[in-house]
Formats: structure tokens, sequence, C-alpha cells
């Protein structure tokens, strides 16, 4: 029988993250009220209020990827990654990032290294029109290590935007018959890096050698996982400036198991999803596996990864087209990918059969 790849083979049991993240309820006491008011809990975190608007704050990191641009020897558009995780977990309650902050540990700040991390700061900061007026380089060489001698660093990466009171995206009055609509990802973004490392590459145990150029790729394959994560921050906001976005959801951990969090703030609903046309690398992943005398069931693939659409709103099925023509006069890919259900939990259709999530 093939053997099972799965994410929790890797190191990233989602059980155990969830029994995990029990313990963060220790923190509720200490964030419910400040002194502007009452923190509002959403889907997706939480935002909460400073002089008459609300304030969403979010600070995220990479992840394994950056053993990825260790693998290229390519460190400028690492960053974009880090820079992307978090604004684009902003702009899910309607806010609009205007800073971000740095935090990098570095095996040793080697000033070549460095400028090539800004330069993926840069250009991801003004992608997501933000300023950056601070950050941090800590040289903590006992700490970290990489696969490139002394080229080892960690980054994360903080941005707090804002939105007025009427404009938060809350997901409520989400109904049955609401359409899902999907913004394009660029190929696998910033997660389920660990399971792509262990099927791809041989330096994990995979089939490939980094300049590979497989099957269906038209470049190498480091550079393909490489692909920075989009940003939708102009996306996002100027569809929520044009209609009424009652939903919306970053497709990164957990990927399709993110949608019932709305469930909580609109009761009754369950997803179904019928558009997919994921990039090669996602296919590619999955035939490796087999190669390597093993199996990614698609369940995990959705459970894992953005299979071709990095972010999703939900709207009235009425304001359908007018999201989407707002999308792409905004140079976004957009299709819709799914609607929203009675009942509950998630339902995909995909190579002619069903999957449901759990």
């Amino acid at each position: 029988m093939p053997k099972q790849f799965t994410y929790a083979q890797t190191g990233v049991d989602r059980n155990l993250r969830d029994e995990s993240k029990k313990a963060l309820q220790f923190l509720k006491k200490t964030y419910i009220f400040s002194r502007y008011g009452t923190v509002v809990e959403l889907p997706f975190g939480n935002i909460f209020p400073f002089h008459g608007r609300y304030l969403d704050f979010v600070i995220e990191a990479i992840g394994t990827k950056m053993l990825i641009a260790q693998l290229a020897g390519k460190y400028d558009t690492i960053a974009i990654d880090g820079i992307a995780m978090a604004v684009n977990d902003v702009i899910r309650s309607g806010a609009k990032p205007f800073a971000i902050a740095d935090n990098i540990h570095a095996q040793f700040s080697d000033p070549a290294l460095v400028k090539e991390w800004m330069k993926g700061i840069v250009k991801g900061a003004a992608e997501a029109e933000c300023i950056v007026p601070s950050g941090e380089i800590g040289d903590v060489a006992e700490l970290i290590k990489g696969i490139a001698e002394g080229k080892g660093f960690d980054m994360v990466f903080a941005s707090i935007g804002e939105v007025a009171h009427e404009n938060v995206i809350s997901g409520r009055n989400i109904k049955p018959g609401d359409a899902i609509i999907g913004m394009r990802s660029s190929g696998v973004h910033s997660n389920g890096i660990s399971l792509v490392r262990r099927i791809l590459f041989k330096r994990w145990g995979g089939k490939y050698e980094p300049e590979t150029i497989p099957e269906g790729l038209n470049r190498e394959i480091v550079l393909e996982v490489l692909e920075p994560t989009r940003i939708y921050v102009k996306s996002l906001l100027k569809t929520a400036e044009a209609i009424n976005v009652k939903g919306a959801v970053h497709i990164t951990g957990d990927a399709y198991l993110k949608f019932p969090k709305l469930a909580k703030f609109s009761k009754g609903i369950g997803f179904e999803f019928t558009n997919f046309n994921p990039q090669p690398i996602f296919t590619l992943i999955q035939e490796t596996a087999r190669q390597l005398s093993g199996i990614i069931a698609d369940e995990e693939m959705f459970k894992t990864f953005n299979m071709g659409w990095g972010f999703a709103i939900i709207v009235d099925k009425s304001e359908l087209e007018r999201a989407l023509n707002v999308l792409n006069k905004n140079n976004t890919e957009a299709e819709q990918i799914g609607q929203v259900k009675r009942g509950q939990g998630v339902k995909i259709l995909y190579k002619n059969r069903a999957i449901l999530l759990e």
C-alpha cells in the first residue's frame, strides 16, 4: 500500500496546533477592554478601537520558505512573502494597512545579504502601499543555522491597518446562495512548504535537484517554489469600496479548512467549491509523491495548499458580476469558485468527485 504523505509527517500537526491554541484563551482577559473601548472578535483575529476607528494589528513569519531562498541562493524576494502574509491578514477585516515593521534574526549580518533582503522589503511595502518606519536585525548565530554556510536567517513581519466602523468585514450576514470569489495565487505562496520540500527536493528526501526543470514547468523548480506570495491589498480594498464584502479569507495555512470559521458569525452555513485550475506545481507535487512510492490525497492538498486561489471574498450573488468587474479592472485574475450552502462544513467538487473536508 502506498505511503501517505501528509503535512503532519513534516512536523506540522494540525490537531496538535488546534489543541495548543486553546491556551490562547488565557490571553482574552488581557484584551477584552482597552482604554478606548471593547475589542471586537472577528472570524480571523480581532480589531480594537482607537480614536473613533478600529485598528487591525498582525504579526506573521515566513516559515521554511527561507530554506528555499538559501537553496536557490536568491534572497531579493523572500521578504515579499513575509509582508504578504501580514498585510493579506490585515485586510480580512477591511482594514487598510499603512505600516510594516520587520524583525530579522540572522546567523551573521552579511552586508551583501542584508542588501538583498531590503530589495524585497522595498518592493513588498510599495505594493502594499505601506511605510516601513522601523525594523531590527539581530545576529544570533547560536540560534539560527542555515543550509548555506553563514546565511541562516528568520524573518518576522508585523503590519497595522485601520478601518472605519461601517467598513468592517465582520463575517456576519452571510447566507446560502452567496457567491465565493477566488483571487488567483502566484503558486504555493508560503504555506505547505515543509511538505513541498519533502517531496520535491533531494536535499530533504525528495526527487529533484533545485536547478531541474520538470515537465510542466518553464523554469527551475527552486524558482517556481520561491515565487513570492501575491499581495491582495489593492484588490480587496478597491472591491470593498464598491460593494458589500461579507467575508474575506486569506487562503494560507489550513487552506480550505479556514472557511468554517465564518460559520461562528453566520450560523447554519456551509461552503461548496466547484472551480479549481491549480498551477502545474500542485500537480507536480502529487505526481512526484507517487513516483516516490507514496501518495498525497486530494483531501490533504486542499487542507494544505491554496490550489490556485490565494484569497477569497464572499458577496451577495446579486453583486457577483460587479465584484468581478472591479477585480478585473484592478488587474486581478478572479472567478467565482463556489457558493455558500445550507448546512455545515466544506464540500469540494474536484476531478469528478466530491471531497468533504473535516
